[in-house]
């Protein structure tokens, strides 16, 4: 549904979007052969807009798409209510260390042969209701495997499912598989052909991540399929429609991305078997320019083979903190321009950017604002940048960017606090490469994985983090950072928020700061050792070659 391939192209909202850029840029590394489709969005994501409030509002975001993407001219035809709709695809092509390129296709509905109605379909990632979701995945599922069919891939061995948005998919594997032996009713051995060559990846453990729809909605839209609605152990799930059910009981493979987040699929999911592929990120995408100029001099082919970040032990201290300083400054002074809060770079500086929701609690750091100016006015200094998105239609989560404005007014004698507006790519890389140590507060256990904090190791920044998603993996407690709260928790959810936030309180006040100011050579050690553990072990590298031996072939 989404994909972050430049941060001038709005096709993304957030972290599902960036994995798969990330995916793609890797597998163009490593020379697999590989396709990937997705939804155009003309209008974007959103642009965000803050007020002096914070509270958020959103504009469309208008893009030259002939200035990225070169048209195709091939035509796919898909059936929406009983009415044709047209396709047509626009290619980029993700160029890898070597020149193998993986091509993407963007499928685009706004053609003058379609009405005005169904021209919009492409239009908006993650827009509007119902209706207007299920048409888009009807496009991206049927209309995705119907490009491809006419841009002349037919011999395709696997159709890897990058969550449920693309589960219909094996709708028109079906009809495929049927028209080969020249009937149309599904049989039990055209469900287990198709079976073969799906894999299914589940993203997230929150509810609303998974798309369900009222069977009469599904006929109206796609049609009167009986052949496949009586089939109800595969197609319907508590008498809804469910992409993602219909995902796990059409795929061969099917993987949670992180060890905790298979566990709690497991659990999620009874009956089926799931594996775990921990998530990753691109290493050569996510590491800023001084350290890219740092790992040259010191590993070479660090590209080509991101397990020898490991060498990054032997680097001099003194060239990673030079390194780091850079960065930094580069990220104060972005911010001392766009928001005016005149932060200083001799201060020890929190990052934390990410989806504005209720589970990733945003706003923990301030569950005792009195004890936090406390702790930044007796034991160190501390300042705090934010950036992040809330969905247009999470209230909620545009609730908790106001808390944070709250908090850096009522805040703003003791502590600076920033929030940079407009998230994307850029102002991502910025700050995970930027900051001093990178702050992680989701509800166990609804952090799938999350990759912020990989994005930050590369850089040489540790993590502060609750357990959950990769960190319970990644995390060496006073190695590779530090841990909030307790290990081991269950698969459900807690409201109480009062010991995350006494523990984040007691390793700031305890450990972090007074590492930072007064131990910076066992800090830098610390940086040196998040590139070395985690920068070489959490990319997209290893996972694609965990796909490849695992799912793909």
């Amino acid at each position: 549904m989404e994909i972050g391939i430049e941060a001038r192209m709005p096709t993304y909202s957030g972290g599902l979007g960036v994995l798969a850029g990330d995916t793609v840029r890797s597998a163009a590394d490593l020379k697999v052969p590989m396709v990937a489709v997705t939804l155009l969005h003309r209008k974007g994501y959103f642009r965000q807009k803050l007020d002096s409030s914070g509270w958020q509002t959103e504009e469309p975001i208008e893009w030259a798409i002939e200035s990225f993407l070169e048209e195709m001219p091939k035509k796919a035809f898909v059936t929406i209510e009983g009415r044709t709709v047209q396709l047509r695809s626009w290619k980029y092509e993700v160029n890898g260390i070597s020149g193998f390129r993986v091509p993407v296709y963007f499928l685009d509905s706004d053609l003058p042969e379609n009405s005005n109605g169904d021209r919009t379909l492409t239009h908006f990632l993650y827009g509007r209701d119902q209706y207007y979701r299920l048409c888009q995945e009807v496009l991206l599922g049927i209309g995705g495997v119907r490009m491809l069919r006419a841009l002349g891939y037919q011999s395709i061995k696997r159709f890897h499912m990058n969550e449920g948005h693309a589960s219909l998919l094996v709708l028109e594997l079906l009809n495929e598989q049927a028209g080969k032996t020249g009937r149309e009713p599904t049989r039990p051995e055209d469900i287990e052909a198709v079976r073969e060559q799906c894999i299914f990846t589940t993203h997230t453990p929150v509810p609303a991540g998974h798309d369900q729809f009222p069977i009469e909605l599904i006929r109206r839209i796609i049609g009167p399929r009986e052949d496949l609605f009586k089939i109800k152990d595969i197609f319907l799930y508590n008498e809804l429609f469910n992409m993602t059910h219909l995902a796990l009981n059409m795929s061969r493979f099917i993987n949670g991305v992180a060890k905790k987040h298979g566990e709690v699929s497991r659990l999620l999911f009874r009956g089926y078997t799931i594996d775990d592929i921990t998530n990753g990120v691109h290493a050569a995408t996510w590491t800023t320019n001084s350290f890219q100029n740092l790992y040259d001099r010191y590993i070479s082919g660090w590209r080509e083979d991101n397990f020898s970040l490991r060498y990054a032990l032997s680097i001099p201290k003194h060239e990673i903190w030079e390194a780091h300083d850079l960065a930094k400054h580069e990220l104060i002074q972005r911010v001392n321009r766009e928001t005016g809060t005149a932060m200083d770079v001799d201060v020890l500086t929190i990052g934390f950017a990410r989806r504005s929701t209720t589970y990733k609690r945003g706003e923990l750091l301030f569950q005792d604002s009195e004890r936090l100016k406390r702790i930044s006015s007796e034991v160190g200094r501390v300042q705090v940048i934010y950036a992040g998105k809330a969905h247009p239609q999470d209230s909620a989560g545009k609730d908790i960017i106001k808390r944070i404005f709250h908090a850096k007014e009522s805040l703003k004698a003791n502590i600076k606090i920033a929030y940079l507006e407009n998230y994307d790519m850029e102002i991502g890389k910025l700050i995970t490469s930027g900051v001093d140590v990178w702050l992680n507060t989701p509800q166990p256990p609804l952090e799938a994985s999350g990759t912020s904090g990989m994005k930050a190791a590369l850089n040489g920044v540790p993590s502060l983090s609750v357990l959950d998603g990769w960190w319970i993996e990644g995390y060496i407690e006073g190695i590779t950072g530090w841990s909030i709260g307790e290990a081991g928790r269950g698969a459900e959810a807690s409201s109480d928020w009062s010991k995350d936030a006494l523990s984040l309180y007691a390793k700031l006040e305890n450990v972090v700061i007074p590492l930072f100011y007064h131990d910076r050579d066992f800090f830098i050690e610390m940086m040196r050792s998040s590139i070395a553990l985690n920068g070489s072990f959490f990319n997209t590298q290893r996972m694609m070659m965990e796909y490849v031996l695992k799912a793909y072939f």
